[in-house]
């Protein structure tokens, strides 16, 4: 991807209401000049791929944000993935337990699909990373549902929370399954004029 010259009078706009999307940016020394969280619908299309899914959910969240002349939209969505399989965010207690229970044991993908518009362009990436879970005996899993951590979480989870001591082993994005691939992100900011730092 081409870089355009970075523009001082560019600014952020956070399409996302995550309070770890915005502790992730402030890691890089981005601070959002607004935060404008989407409504659209996330509901998954029949049959669809998790990959399908999470890319269009972002393109949709960042369609959705009005932006005027010399902001850049950021938007981004995570899902999990186990086979063809989306775990998306728990309605409760017992599908939390659900979840969990399929992915004691198993591998699985967490993808975040990230997108950038300025004007009428829009820079898109996806990231996929394979997160391990260690087998969880019906104790660990009471144990760890009544944290609450799991409220919110795609898959029930935060790797960055008291989940993470159940994950042995991920290959790829650590950032990313917390809910923004950092240096994919970057590079997707500078390609639309802005870079590191931006206040």
């Amino acid at each position: 991807m081409t870089a355009q010259a970075p523009d001082p009078a560019l600014r952020l706009v956070l399409g996302s209401a995550s309070p770890r999307r915005l502790d992730l940016l402030a890691q890089a020394g981005i601070v959002p000049h607004a935060v404008r969280p989407p409504e659209i619908d996330e509901s998954p299309r029949k049959a669809e791929l998790p990959a399908e899914y999470v890319r269009r959910i972002a393109r949709d969240k960042i369609a959705a944000i009005p932006a005027a002349e010399g902001e850049v939209v950021l938007c981004a969505d995570t899902t999990v993935a186990l086979g063809r399989r989306i775990l998306g965010k728990p309605g409760d207690e017992d599908d939390a337990r659900r979840m969990l229970s399929l992915l004691s044991g198993r591998r699985h993908r967490v993808i975040t699909a990230v997108a950038v518009r300025r004007g009428a362009r829009v820079w898109e990436r996806a990231v996929t990373t394979t997160v391990a879970v260690k087998s969880l005996s019906p104790g660990e899993i009471a144990a760890y549902l009544a944290t609450g951590d799991w409220r919110g979480k795609a898959g029930s989870y935060a790797i960055q929370g008291p989940f993470g001591a159940l994950i042995p082993w991920i290959n790829g994005s650590f950032t990313g399954v917390v809910g923004l691939p950092l240096t994919e992100t970057l590079g997707l900011l500078t390609a639309a004029g802005l870079v590191g730092g931006l206040r």
